[in-house]
């Protein structure tokens, strides 16, 4: 490949490196006094080194530092000035605090994505929409407590990872790290939502205070009513012949909750939808705060929120998750949250990728050719706007420079 046409004088993690500002790595170090008692490893050496195991799918110390040294020619392009020895590795994946990585990953969706526009009415119902969901991440060791227990009687250690994504930019946009043994629901009072979002969970989220709250903010929610919900219909409403039709069988307007405990325990005034799939010959049972939007808006709405099992597969696929670097929960939320970064600088690629280009590029293909070049002084940008560019030229100078043993 000729220099003039892709070369670059920055590795393809330096070209990602930039997409975080410097500005946000120094701020948050001083929030967190990630840099005390550390002479030489900096927080921003410690994220590099991170970001280049997340990338290259390290399974160990020994796997990632000899990667490092390998690449000890490209260092200073990176902002290392050495690469680090195993044990202070391990020893910073324990002792600092994971909560500055955290606070990064939440720093860079809102630099680079941010929430909603300040008149969210003017945005389509899915541009201005999010999805609520956990995942678990096994842990084969009792670090973190976890829900079950194995045959021989031990419990196995388990992240759960509760996840608010994007629907727009499918993307994570708050990520809150627990073991798995918590309840999905310690997760709702944690959401800032601006008026006008619509969120849609599953139905093991039940908080009637949030839900409220979520109401007098302006905030649509969409889930699937749960078997012991107490509930009051208090109006049949009009279910025309074409929504009958699509599926829906009857709309109702309720009350959750024990009217006699609302001193105690808050009641929600709500919408009940019953929709039939014919896809897939079920019937489900909807509840919802908006009494405006169509039963069939609804129906959509939820329908949408398989989404985000997408979003935790890629995550799963794209990155090692079955070895971890340390065996104790600050180093596994500290490779955790290093991931998601990670996760989020190949979709920030993508997205520029797409809006330049007719034909999208796969997640999996531009992570790939990310781990293959992680090191190679390529153009990333210029190479995924027009790859065929590369392979035309190559075939050319072959051809032009070729000598043939025998005359045609």
């Amino acid at each position: 490949m000729s220099k003039s046409t892709f070369f670059t004088g920055q590795p393809v993690l330096n070209q990602l490196l930039q997409l975080i500002p410097g500005h946000l790595v120094n701020r948050l170090s001083k929030r967190f006094d990630s840099d005390r008692y550390y002479k030489k490893f900096k927080t921003y050496d410690h994220l590099v080194t991170m970001l280049f195991c997340g990338f290259h799918q390290c399974t160990s110390l020994r796997e990632l530092i000899t990667g490092l040294q390998a690449s000890s020619s490209r260092l200073n392009h990176l902002g290392l000035r050495y690469t680090p020895r195993r044990s202070t590795l391990a020893d910073a994946n324990k002792n600092r605090s994971a909560e500055f990585f955290e606070a990064l990953f939440h720093e860079l969706f809102r630099f680079h994505y941010g929430f909603l526009p300040d008149s969210p009415k003017s945005v389509s119902l899915y541009d201005r929409m999010f999805i609520i969901d956990s995942t678990t991440i096994s842990l084969f060791s009792d670090v973190m407590k976890a829900a079950g227990y194995y045959r021989n009687g031990k419990r196995k250690g388990g992240i759960k990872a509760h996840t608010l994504m994007s629907v727009k930019d499918r993307v994570p946009a708050f990520v809150y790290l627990s073991e798995s043994a918590k309840n999905d629901r310690v997760f709702m009072p944690m959401l800032k939502l601006p008026a006008g979002s619509v969120i849609a969970m599953d139905k093991a989220y039940v908080n009637y205070t949030v839900m409220n709250q979520w109401t007098q903010d302006k905030v649509t929610w969409v889930t699937r009513i749960n078997q012991r919900a107490v509930y009051e219909v208090t109006e049949n409403r009009v279910v025309t012949a074409y929504h009958n039709k699509n599926g829906v069988i009857s709309d109702h307007n309720i009350i959750l909750g024990h009217q006699q405990t609302q001193d105690k325990r808050p009641i929600q005034k709500a919408r009940m939808i019953n929709y039939h799939d014919k896809s897939k010959n079920r019937t489900f049972t909807f509840i919802t705060n908006n009494l405006e939007f169509s039963p069939l808006t609804i129906s959509s709405i939820y329908q949408r929120r398989w989404d985000i099992e997408s979003l935790f597969k890629r995550v799963k696929q794209n990155f090692q998750f079955h070895n971890f670097l340390g065996d104790n929960e600050n180093a596994i939320k500290i490779q955790v949250w290093c991931s998601l970064i990670a996760d989020l600088l190949i979709a920030i690629v993508k997205e520029k990728i797409d809006r330049m280009r007719k034909s999208k590029w796969g997640f999996s293909n531009i992570a790939g050719l990310i781990r293959l070049h992680l090191n190679t002084y390529i153009d990333l940008f210029k190479f995924l706007l027009n790859p065929e560019k590369a392979v035309i030229k190559y075939s050319r100078e072959i051809a032009s420079k070729q000598i043939l043993l025998f005359e045609t």
